[in-house]
Order: C-alpha cells, then structure tokens, then sequence
C-alpha cells in the first residue's frame, strides 16, 4: 500500500508543489506537470475563487487526501505576508483533503533522517515543499 500526499510551501502569492509517495521502496517525488499555483491581486474575489479552483482541480487530478504545509510565522523577522494567510484559508476549505501545518522544525528535523541528497526530478524552488511531505509522511500523520 502506498500514501500520497503535497507537501506545500507558500511563498509571497505562489503556492509550491511536490507530491511525494511513500511505497514499498521509501519516500520518492512523483513528478508532475503543475508545480505551483500563483494568487494574482487577492483584493479581487474572482482572482481567490479561480485559485481555489485551480488548486481544488490539481489536489482531485493528483488524488491528493492530505497536504502539508510548511508553517510561516505569524509575527517578526520571517511572519508570512498577508497573502500567504489567505492562500492557507483556501488550502484548508478544499473538500475532501485534510491540511496539517508542519514547523520548520519537524521538517528539519525529519530531514536529517532523510539524508542524502534530495530527488533530482525536483526544481529547488520545490525543496521545502518536498519536505514538508517526506516530514508528514515520516512521522506517520
């Protein structure tokens, strides 16, 4: 039996994909052709509807039932901006796929259990978000 879940960075007005599976043979990246999903003027409800939209589409067409997040600070030095908030508000609405916030701290942590080198079929602007899913998949949910 395989899980399959996103791991998810949000960064600035972009949400940042990597599905990673976990089979018989460990952890692997499962590449696919939508590796992040822009949230274009989030004062203009049309805009967050169709981003809605696009994320619930790319979760259903991957199968995805549970996503996880990289945690961005509320407050100080690196506090996720305003967009980054409402990007997670709808990561969280979407129907049928459970959200969990992962601290930059479990993914490290998780991480150094890793080892090695991550895939080369990621882009490194995915690498976190990768983490984020090796993280959960890891610590069993």
């Amino acid at each position: 039996m395989s899980a399959r879940i996103g791991g998810v960075e949000i960064k600035g007005s972009e949400a940042i994909f990597a599905v990673v599976e976990q089979g018989a043979s460990g952890l692997a990246h499962v590449p696919v052709t939508l590796k992040k999903i822009a949230l274009d003027d989030d004062d203009v409800g049309a805009n967050v509807k169709a981003f809605s939209a696009q994320v619930a589409a790319f979760v259903a067409e991957q199968g995805l039932t549970l996503l996880a997040i990289k945690k961005r600070g509320k407050k100080g030095e690196f506090a996720g901006g305003p967009t980054t908030f409402k990007i997670e508000g709808v990561l969280q609405l979407l129907e049928g796929c459970e959200v969990v916030l992962v601290s930059p701290q479990t993914i490290s942590a998780q991480a150094k259990k890793l080892g090695g080198e991550l895939p080369g079929t990621l882009n490194k602007y995915q690498h976190e978000a990768y983490k984020a899913g090796c993280a959960v998949l890891l610590k069993g949910r």
